[in-house]
């Protein structure tokens, strides 16, 4: 185990390397330029250079990448463009506001997939299971541009439970866009869970368990369940990412402060600074989260063994 986490990690780098190189390329290639937008459309030109001169956006495209590499490894994510700021203090004061978003939708996804799911492949081709399959069917073709707007109409307009916008009120606050972002993805595990938990149902473990005078509903918690996680988690951990990203959406809607508003802000301005930081963060995290669930098969499944 400790050589496979250290092969990982090691393996962490050049993927990150990658992403660096990519990100610092296109946020590049995009056009306008952001001296224009600190000095304004009006400025002198001397007063534009003087500001890109001041950013360092005079130097060759080679050079502020090798100086952003060099800053980054001391852990300096430079200054932004727009506030003059630390990027790595507001960065990291949104960061929190996106993983709270995040996990709130994958909490409402699991306590929803699970049951239906469950309850979907346990009674297959019943009326329960043409349901769910509605429901899976009708969450995956509902974008949350479409469906945000419908929960703050229905419960902050009308009904007035919930705030309208904003993070202010607690856990009152994450629940509108926490159920855009949960019901969507709830539907995609519900039909993941239904495959795959019918599928091992199907084995012949099951069967023969049953018949040696195990319950059925031992044979299907005890058994079946833990062996048809192992898909589940490999969906909820490239979900959690589509989360991290799909927030970005979501966040706008909401006026959520987190990294996705953050990262709309810094590309529309040009903050080269800002945009690499947040996407870095996100990726990051999205590494790691698949890191973890790697891990996690072998919790769930002792058989499995880490070369």
């Amino acid at each position: 185990m400790t050589q496979y986490i250290i092969r990982r990690t090691v393996q962490m780098i050049p993927i990150t390397l990658g992403i660096l190189t990519l990100v610092f390329s296109l946020i590049h290639m995009i056009p306008g330029d952001p001296a224009v937008q600190i000095a304004g459309e009006n400025a002198r030109p001397e007063d534009i250079q003087q500001v890109r001169q001041q950013l360092g956006l005079n130097q060759p495209l080679w050079s502020q990448y090798v100086h952003y590499l060099t800053r980054l490894a001391h852990g300096d994510f430079g200054t932004s463009f727009r506030t003059g700021t630390s990027v790595s203090k507001e960065v990291f004061a949104r960061y929190p506001a996106t993983i709270e978003l995040a996990l709130g939708a994958m909490l409402i996804a699991i306590v929803v997939a699970f049951p239906l799911g469950m309850i979907s492949a346990i009674y297959r081709n019943s009326w329960i299971d043409n349901v769910a399959r509605f429901f899976a069917l009708l969450g995956v073709s509902m974008p949350s541009f479409f469906f945000g707007p419908l929960l703050i109409i229905a419960f902050a307009i009308k009904l007035n439970w919930f705030p309208v916008s904003g993070r202010d009120e607690g856990l009152k606050s994450l629940v509108l866009p926490a159920l855009t972002m949960g019901l969507a993805l709830s539907a995609i595990l519900t039909r993941m869970i239904r495959v795959s938990l019918a599928e091992e149902l199907n084995q012949l473990y099951v069967t023969t368990a049953v018949a040696k005078g195990v319950s059925r509903r031992s044979a299907i918690f005890r058994h079946a369940l833990k062996n048809a996680l192992i898909p589940v988690i490999t969906v909820l951990a490239l979900q959690f990412g589509s989360l991290l990203t799909g927030a970005i959406i979501t966040e706008q809607i909401f006026s959520w402060p987190g990294l996705g508003r953050l990262l709309i802000t810094s590309i529309t301005t040009r903050d080269y600074p800002q945009v690499q930081a947040s996407i870095l963060v996100i990726a990051v995290t999205y590494i790691l989260v698949n890191f973890a669930s790697d891990l996690l098969y072998g919790v769930v499944d002792p058989r499995i063994k880490y070369d």
